[in-house]
Parts: structure tokens; C-alpha cells; sequence
């Protein structure tokens, strides 16, 4: 069979053929729960979970420095293996006598004040693997290291929890739906701007209509998972395939898919408007429009968003403080918006990065690949608070250089799945973890 025919006569005879062409360089939709033959049956299908809490996934890519976000300000072993790059006791936000929040963190300091932000403490997992994509995969799909698995840990809860859910039900702000939601059925949808997140009438170019079709089948299936800023990661997708089944299937399931969910999508997006100002950066931008949909009454049960560049090898002194502060005050606008729009109560923010950076900075000014680091939840039911063992810095308890994990991240995961989305995690992560009080 002439497969690129088989697609090319697909795109001009179905719906897809007739839009023409495609209006959204940005767009990448993941195919949703329901074969064509399905969707051919019901042009709409039910929204559920509107008043249902909401995860919002928040991936700190390249791998975020966890001492110098949590600093361990009176630890004589972190003044020592940092004598450039540490931060002194009168320097940091404190916590308490031991630990401050680094000082351009004060988007976190005031959520922590108002009892909206608890911090685990040295989140990591067993034989940690200091590759930014092999440890991606192992957080997005919930995996020991040593086994490698096709789908993610959001995507088994697509396919154990949300049976008959509305297409939306993951939305991922981005070029890529993320291997975290690759599913047994595909769901979920992934966009930048609600704006291009449609079909259009016409083409311009004046060719023939193959030029919108393979513009389209070059965007489908676009690899780009991540790009780079210089020397540091923005953003990790994993490295698992994203999709099962042939190549048709995926763009016959999305291209109808695409046009149930395209109008919603826009249509929520124009019906809440931000009720506070954010600051200008990218993800602030991402937090924005997921508030917006939150308060628009969109069905999705996991946003996810993604800020990148934590892959400090060189310069860290002037690279993490601006994360940080984009990271913070991102983030503390979004709490107050949701706050204003009558919707904190039913959203959870939780943070993960692949991995923390090495106890001791190296001779550029920067901190290489390490283990454990902190992860953060955020929201207005969180348990406030520092939380679980406070990483050991002496040299008899560090793993090659590296803060040794005392928290399994999956026990992160049960407590979320089981504390806040309401439904069992064994089936999801595979085996039973004791579940993390997150809220």
C-alpha cells in the first residue's frame, strides 16, 4: 500500500481535507478517547468534571538547583561545598533557623505566609539517573530506572479515572502534548493560543490542495521535544513514543477530534476575563490562559505547563535568580487570580524537576547534574509547611557527590491521586505507595 497516498487521499476526502489548510504553526493536538469510527456517531461529547478539582503540573526543566531554591543556610557542609554560589543567613527568605527561601523568591515567601504553598524535602527515587531525558521519562511515567515504560503516570489516570470524559480533559500549554499524558487512549490536547487552535476556511499560498495537507502532516508530526537557550534546557518532553498506532489512525482521530474541541476551547477562553496583572514573562503568560479556562468552565481535570532553563552548568548566579523570580511571581499571580475568579479552592499546583544539581558547585560558576531536590505544592488546600527529612549534606551521606532521596516522588504522585483526584493509585503507578499528605 502507497502509505503517503492512503494519508493524502485521507486529508482531501474527510473534514480535514476540507479545511483546506491549517492555520496553527503552534498546534500539536494529541489524539483523544475515541477512535473515528466513534466520533462519527456523536458530533459532542459530554463535559464533565466542571466543578471537579483541577491538578495543574508545572515541569521545571533542565533540572532546578533544590539547595539553592530550599537553602540550607546554617548547614556548615553547604557553606563549604558552595563558597561562591551559597547563600549567607542574612541573604535568604527564612523559613526557620535552617532553611530560607533563595531572595528572589518572594512570590513564594508570601504564599507560604498565607498558607498556600508546602515544600517537600528530598524527592527523588532509587538509582537516579542524571541523563535530563532518561530521568524525564522515569518522572513522567512513574517507572523504576531501570524499566522503561510507554505510558505516563497522567495518562493511566485518563484511562483508570475519566472513562467518558470530555476530550479536554488534559490540556498541556505548548507545542507537544507531554509523555506524562500518553494514554492507552489517547486524550488530551495540547495549544498554545486558543486563537490558532482551530481549522480555517482558504488557503493562500495558490497551490494545489496538497500544500495545506502536507503542512498539516508536517505539524502532526513534528519531533521538536525540546530547544535549547544556550547551554540550558527550556523544555523536556521525554524521549518515549508519543503514540500508538499507524500514522493514519493518529491524524484520522485528531483531525476529527480537533474539530469538537477547537470552537470550545476558543469559545471558554473569551468567557472569564484575568482578574489581576501578571507579570510579563512566558509562564506567567501559560498560568494566564489556564485560569482563564479554569474560570470559563472548561472540563479538564490536569492543566499542564512547562518553564524552562534550569540547566545551570555555567553562570548560575545570574541565571537562577531570574527563574526563581519568574517561577515566584508567576505563580503568585496565579494564585490570586484563581483566588479572585472563585476557583483556588478546587485547583492544586504541583512541581516536579528531573532531577536537583551536585552538592558542590564546579569550577564555572555553575552546579552540574545531581539527584534529590525539593518539589513544591501549591493552592488553597495544601498542607502548609516544610515536609519529610531535610536532605543530610555531610559527605558519609551524600550518593557520589549527590543529596541522597528520602521521598519517593511516586509517594508524591499517590497522594495526589488519592488525596485530591479521588481515586486509587496502585492500578495507576502500578503497585502500592504510601501516599504523601499534600493536603
Amino acid at each position: 500500500m502507497n502509505t503517503l497516498q492512503t494519508r493524502r487521499s485521507f486529508l482531501r476526502s474527510t473534514a480535514l481535507g476540507g479545511a483546506l489548510g491549517w492555520t496553527a504553526p503552534s498546534f500539536l493536538a494529541a489524539t483523544f478517547d475515541q477512535l473515528h469510527a466513534e466520533a462519527a456517531d456523536k458530533a459532542v461529547q459530554t463535559a464533565t468534571g466542571k466543578d471537579a478539582p483541577i491538578l495543574v503540573v508545572l515541569q521545571l526543566a533542565g533540572g532546578n538547583d533544590g539547595l539553592n531554591t530550599v537553602v540550607p543556610f546554617a548547614d556548615d557542609d553547604y557553606r563549604r561545598a558552595r563558597p561562591t554560589l551559597g547563600l549567607k543567613a542574612d541573604q535568604v527568605l527564612k523559613l526557620n533557623d535552617h532553611f530560607g527561601l533563595h531572595p528572589a523568591l518572594t512570590g513564594f515567601k508570601s504564599l507560604y505566609d498565607a498558607g498556600q504553598l508546602g515544600i517537600m524535602q528530598s524527592v527523588g527515587y532509587p538509582n537516579p539517573n542524571r541523563s535530563h531525558f532518561r530521568s524525564t521519562d522515569i518522572w513522567m511515567t512513574a517507572t523504576d530506572s531501570d524499566r522503561y515504560g510507554n505510558l505516563g503516570w497522567l495518562g493511566r489516570y485518563f484511562d483508570n479515572a475519566c472513562a467518558g470524559a470530555d476530550p479536554t480533559v488534559g490540556v498541556a500549554i505548548g507545542r507537544q502534548s507531554p509523555l506524562a499524558f500518553v494514554a492507552k487512549k489517547p486524550t488530551g490536547v495540547a495549544l498554545e493560543n486558543p486563537d490558532s487552535y482551530r481549522f480555517a476556511e482558504g488557503e493562500s499560498d495558490g497551490n494545489s490542495d496538497m500544500v495545506g495537507s502536507t503542512r498539516f502532516y508536517r505539524e502532526m508530526n513534528a519531533t521538536d521535544t525540546h530547544a535549547m537557550s544556550g547551554d540550558s534546557v527550556h523544555t523536556l518532553g521525554g524521549t518515549a513514543a508519543a503514540h500508538t498506532g499507524s500514522p493514519l489512525d493518529f491524524l484520522e482521530r485528531t483531525a476529527m477530534d480537533a474539530q469538537v474541541s477547537s470552537d470550545q476551547i476558543r469559545s471558554i477562553a473569551t468567557k472569564a476575563k484575568n482578574q489581576v496583572d501578571y507579570p510579563a514573562a512566558r509562564l506567567a503568560t501559560d498560568l494566564k490562559l489556564v485560569a482563564k479556562l479554569i474560570a470559563g468552565g472548561m472540563p479538564t481535570r490536569v492543566y499542564y505547563v512547562s518553564q524552562g532553563g534550569y540547566d545551570t552548568h555555567q553562570g548560575q548566579a545570574g541565571t537562577h535568580p531570574r527563574l526563581l523570580t519568574e517561577l515566584g511571581d508567576s505563580l503568585k499571580a496565579f494564585l490570586a487570580d484563581l483566588k479572585a475568579l472563585g476557583q483556588l479552592d478546587r485547583v492544586l499546583v504541583l512541581t516536579f524537576s528531573e532531577f536537583g544539581r551536585r552538592v558542590g558547585e564546579n569550577a564555572s560558576g555553575g552546579t552540574d547534574h545531581g539527584a534529590a531536590a525539593p518539589l513544591f505544592v501549591l493552592g488553597g488546600k495544601v498542607k502548609v509547611g516544610l515536609h519529610g527529612e531535610a536532605p543530610s549534606l555531610a559527605s558519609r551521606d551524600l550518593l557520589n557527590g549527590d543529596v541522597k532521596f528520602r521521598t519517593d516522588f511516586r509517594a508524591i504522585y499517590a497522594g495526589v491521586l488519592e488525596h485530591w483526584l479521588r481515586t486509587p493509585s496502585e492500578p495507576i503507578l502500578g503497585r502500592k505507595f504510601a501516599p504523601v499528605a499534600v493536603v
